[in-house]
This record gives C-alpha cells, sequence and structure tokens, in this order.
C-alpha cells in the first residue's frame, strides 16, 4: 500500500482552478520531488496531504486514511512538515522552541537536544530566536518537523535561506532519512543538488500535471539531447571526422550541433541513443585530451517541460 495516495485530485478556489485531476503516489521510504513555478499548485498538494484543506474532488489517502476526517488523527504523530517561511515565538530560545513543540506533539524533550545537534545548533541552543538568521530558522523549523521521527517528512522550500554547505548537509540529512525507512515530499523551485537525492518528481504548471517519473524517466519523456564536450580538439577537425565514410550514420548531419565554448572545448549535441556512438567515435580523434559527456540536468528537464506547457497556454505563470 502507497503511503500516500492522490488520484483525480481537484481543488477550486472560488474562480482559481488550482489542481487538474492531480494523480500521486508515495511509497515507503522513497523521496518524491514535486517541482513548479510559485502558483502551480505544490504548496496546495502539501496542504491536501496534511488535511488542512478538502478537495474539490477525487480521493486522497495517507496511510490508508482519509486526512481530513476525524478518524485520521491517530496519523498525525506518523507526519512532520516544514513550511516555506517559518515563524517562531522570538523571545524563547531555540531549545525552549523546540520542547514547546515536543510538548504539543506528546513527544519526550529529551529528542531535542540531539535534534538540535542534528541540524547544527547546538551552540546556539540557549540564543533567544530573534537573533537568529533565516538559516538558523530555518534548520529550527526542519528540527522540529523531525521530532518524533516521522515516517512522512513534507518539506515546502526546505533551503531558503540555507548556505551551499548548509543545502548539502540538509540533503545528506534527507538521504539518511530515506534510509531509516521514512517517506519524504519535497516542494522546490531551487533545483541544483536535488536531483542525486529523489527517487521520482512531479512537475507542475498551473494546476496541471507536466511530467512525472525518474530522473531516467523524464529524459525520455523530454528526448533532449546529449552533449559530448572535447578538449583539444577544434570545430573543423570533429565537422571533418563526422563526415567520414567511417562515421556511425546516426552521427551524419550533426555539424550543425556544434559550438565553440569559452574555455577552448568544443561541444556536440547528440540523441541520448546515439551518445555512446558519438562517444567511441569521437574518442579515435588523435589530438584529443579529453572527452565530458552531460545528461540532462533536472533543472534542463523542468525548463524543457514549463517552456513547452507555457508555449501551448501562451502567457507566462502567475503567482497564486
Amino acid at each position: 500500500m502507497s503511503i500516500v495516495e492522490l488520484k483525480q485530485v481537484e481543488k477550486k478556489y472560488q474562480n482559481v482552478h488550482a489542481l487538474h485531476a492531480l494523480d500521486l503516489s508515495l511509497n515507503s521510504g522513497e523521496v518524491f520531488g514535486l517541482f513548479g513555478h510559485n502558483g502551480a499548485g505544490k504548496t496546495t498538494v502539501i496542504k491536501l496531504i496534511l488535511g488542512l484543506i478538502e478537495a474539490s474532488g477525487g480521493q486522497i489517502s495517507v496511510f490508508g486514511e482519509n486526512p481530513t476526517h476525524a478518524s485520521a488523527q491517530q496519523i498525525r504523530s506518523k507526519l512532520g512538515f516544514l513550511q516555506e517561511n517559518v515563524s517562531f515565538y522570538d523571545h524563547l530560545t531555540g531549545l525552549e522552541v523546540l520542547e514547546y513543540f515536543a510538548e504539543l506533539k506528546g513527544i519526550a524533550k529529551k529528542q531535542c537536544a540531539d535534534l538540535l545537534a542534528q541540524v547544527g545548533l547546538t551552540l546556539a541552543s540557549k540564543r533567544r530566536v530573534r537573533t537568529y538568521s533565516k538559516g538558523m530558522r530555518q534548520r529550527l523549523g526542519l528540527a522540529q518537523a523531525l521530532l518524533g521521527k516521522p515516517k512522512l517528512l513534507l518539506l515546502d522550500e526546505p533551503t531558503v535561506g540555507l548556505d551551499p554547505i548548509a543545502t548539502r548537509e540538509f540533503y545528506q540529512s534527507i538521504d539518511q532519512l530515506k534510509k531509516e525507512g521514512c517517506s519524504v515530499v519535497l516542494c522546490s523551485h531551487v533545483l541544483p543538488g536535488v536531483e542525486k537525492y529523489i527517487d521520482r518528481a512531479l512537475i507542475l504548471g498551473k494546476g496541471q500535471q507536466l511530467a512525472a517519473g525518474s530522473i531516467k524517466e523524464l529524459r525520455e519523456q523530454a528526448d533532449l539531447p546529449a552533449t559530448l564536450q572535447l578538449h583539444g580538439v577544434s570545430t573543423e577537425c570533429i565537422k571533418e571526422q563526422l563526415v567520414k565514410s567511417t562515421a556511425p550514420p546516426q552521427l551524419a548531419g550533426l555539424q550543425k550541433n556544434i559550438h565553440s565554448n569559452s574555455d577552448g572545448s568544443v561541444s556536440l549535441d547528440v540523441a541520448m541513443a546515439d551518445r555512446m556512438d558519438g562517444i567511441r567515435y569521437l574518442s579515435q580523434l588523435t589530438q584529443l585530451q579529453n572527452l565530458d559527456v552531460h545528461l540532462p540536468s533536472l533543472e534542463d528537464l523542468y525548463g524543457h517541460f514549463i517552456a513547452n506547457h507555457l508555449s501551448h497556454i501562451g502567457k507566462p505563470e502567475v503567482a497564486l
């Protein structure tokens, strides 16, 4: 059984159709990325899973329960949530804030010190929250979300305000939670660094599903080329090699896909299915010093699906 299941879920706010027939499933121990511009419907999905709002249509199941029903109260202890803009009582210390939330959740306060250490706030635990930076508040919010070792963690823009090192440490924490069997829904529009930590992704645009699947599956759906970056050879040398009779037929006509880079290297865009043929053939160039392969990143895929969506609707995304 899936931890979370959304089937043909709709959500309408007066004249705004926030979600259109959305399907989503989340398995145990899976990290699921939910991506889209502001107003795409990401936060609406999280609120539906938490039971904070009701769907206008379709079915929602969280741990086998409808999250808005009274019977779903028992699943609250299994949930952890970090919202985009965290807010705490400024006159309390970091430790006092965490102990307060632990009491609300009915969780032993002895967890608090360990969680503060986990998010790097031990030295600031006795300081009042009003002295915390935005990044420190975000880490305190993550510690709050981890209280009680939740089985489902919902994170809405969790790396806002974190520096690159703190962001990397955050994703390492998510990876550890996954290994412990926690399921994670991660909403973000900051994509660099996310790719290697998620199992599957769903890309939303104006409440509609634009693409879904693993990174491999998204690459297949997008059909974007791989880029071969060659060092030590010229554009003319590569063009000459591609027109030789020994060149694989699927590489013929790629001369127009060659472009020079500022570092002196030359890049060639090749269909994903043909990239190994391209690597094998071009590696024969005698002057070649190095050959790098760049597959479409999550950021590339996101940009492709969003651009394709906007070209169809003919107008930009509007934040709600």
